[in-house]
């Protein structure tokens, strides 16, 4: 229970209609898109400034309250789930594009921003904001920003952390601290502006942001190269960038998935294949044409069965939005779905594709597998029903096998997802214990009262690790 005179000085700073306590509020607000994760908050709260934050968490220190940053909620680590109850903290009215600098090429953006509004905005201006998670149609540049988030285009221009430039951040204090800038260099001491990227609302609320833009490519052409083999589909994606051949997309597509995004969407997909590349390359014109002509030269040595470019922009973006639907379409064929990022070296894509199969006949599951198979980060995704508390444990068994079979391939525990509650009792697997300390130093130097995102990333049930013989 909060105290009350908290609660008084709260709607002070924020104003009474941005503080809402309701049950509807906090049962809205008291899960994520993590299945089976959920805690009440005991407030919302919608701040308009980063003064009003300031001094929000200025409040929350002094009684003791936890903060949890939200977004929209998109993630798929229990990240924003309010486990240790507090203030769950909107930015539905810091959702603005505050500039968008021809001269610098950057964007400055408040963190409610929804990312493919971002993207809309500076593409009518010729420009590009690469970062593209699955969810931008509704997830928010801060969200991505906290999980550094990647997205169809990774391969060929990096993750979000490859474009944030600067930021402002309140911290565990109610300080406010400016990292960053609109600067191609910036060594003045440690790099701030990295160390808040990705730590999930652990160390500090970003309140603003400065992002990369780049010239918007001047074409692209989409390629669909289907594979009667998985082998031979994970030789494609190894040979391609043997070629000194960077896609802007290479994504992969097991025939789990791809039966269940044709049933969904209807684009005249095949699902008699074992797996499907789809392909996409931009750039300047010629250099497309031979990049996509070289690509499927490499698909038929392959094996390809088929090999289709798209001959139209809207045939192009029919293709990637099937792609983009494969999560959508696979949550339609049972009540829980549980989506992984498991990465790996991408020569070893076709080890862990086979693996994944083999963990899901082991556990009587259904587990289909997709994901970016130019950088190796696969989504293994289990379809399942989290009423049924047998198959539950043999899911989180089989995902166990999974990680560690990812960390044996010289891959991570999550490429793109982050670590929240989901994978915390696994990240030592992949840091180490030494790891570990190091991590919970930094947060305790930054917020030595733990109120900043409480329950995440650390665990005290971390799993032991164990070894899979071959």
């Amino acid at each position: 229970m909060l105290d009350p005179s908290f609660v008084e000085r709260l709607i002070e700073i924020i104003g009474k209609e941005y503080v809402h306590s309701d049950r509807v509020s906090l049962l809205s607000y008291s899960y994520d898109a993590t299945p089976n994760y959920q805690s009440l908050p005991e407030l919302i709260v919608e701040p308009g400034s980063t003064e009003q934050i300031s001094k929000m968490v200025k409040l929350c220190a002094e009684f003791s309250v936890p903060i949890v940053p939200r977004g929209s909620g998109t993630n798929l680590c229990a990240g924003t789930v309010p486990t240790k109850g507090g203030i769950v903290l909107l930015f539905n009215r810091m959702a603005s594009i505050l500039e968008i600098d021809d001269e610098n090429l950057t964007a400055t953006v408040q963190p409610g921003v929804i990312t493919q509004t971002l993207s809309e905005e500076v593409e009518r201006r010729n420009l590009f904001y690469p970062p593209d998670p699955g969810s931008m149609k509704i997830s928010t540049i801060g969200g991505n920003i906290s999980e550094c988030s990647g997205g169809l285009r990774g391969l060929k221009y990096g993750v979000t952390k490859d474009y944030v430039l600067g930021l402002t951040a309140v911290m565990a204090n109610g300080e406010i601290i400016q990292t960053g800038g609109k600067l191609a260099k910036d060594v003045a001491g440690y790099d701030l502006t990295k160390l808040l990227i990705g730590s999930e609302g652990t160390l500090a609320v970003i309140t603003e942001a400065i992002l990369k833009l780049v010239p918007k490519p001047e074409t692209k052409k989409t390629m669909l190269a289907l594979f009667e083999d998985i082998e031979r589909a994970a030789q494609t994606v190894s040979d391609i960038i043997a070629a000194r051949i960077i896609p802007a997309t290479l994504e992969f597509l097991d025939q789990g998935t791809l039966r269940a995004v044709e049933d969904f969407t209807h684009v005249g997909l095949p699902t008699n294949m074992e797996a499907v590349l789809l392909i996409e390359q931009d750039g300047h014109a010629e250099s497309v044409r031979q990049d996509i002509k070289r690509i499927q030269q490499i698909c038929e040595m392959n094996g390809a069965s088929s090999i289709q470019v798209a001959a139209t922009d809207q045939e192009a973006e029919q293709l990637m939005t099937a792609r983009r639907t494969a999560l959508t379409a696979l949550s339609r064929l049972k009540p829980t779905t549980i989506l992984e990022d498991a990465t790996v070296p991408r020569s070893r894509v076709a080890e862990m594709v086979r693996f994944v199969n083999e963990v899901a006949s082991k556990y009587d599951l259904m587990i289909c597998t997709f994901g970016h198979a130019g950088d190796g980060n696969l989504h293994p995704t289990c379809v399942t029903d989290i009423r049924n508390e047998q198959e539950m444990e043999r899911v989180e068994q089989a995902f166990e096998e999974i990680f560690g079979k990812a960390i044996d391939l010289g891959g991570t525990i999550t490429g793109e997802h982050g670590v929240g509650m989901m994978k915390a009792p696994y990240l030592a697997w992949k840091i180490g214990e030494s790891g570990i300390d190091v991590m919970k130093g930094i947060k305790q130097a930054l917020d030595p009262h733990n109120l900043l995102n409480p329950g995440k990333m650390f665990t005290e049930n971390a799993r032991k690790r164990i070894v899979i013989k071959s």
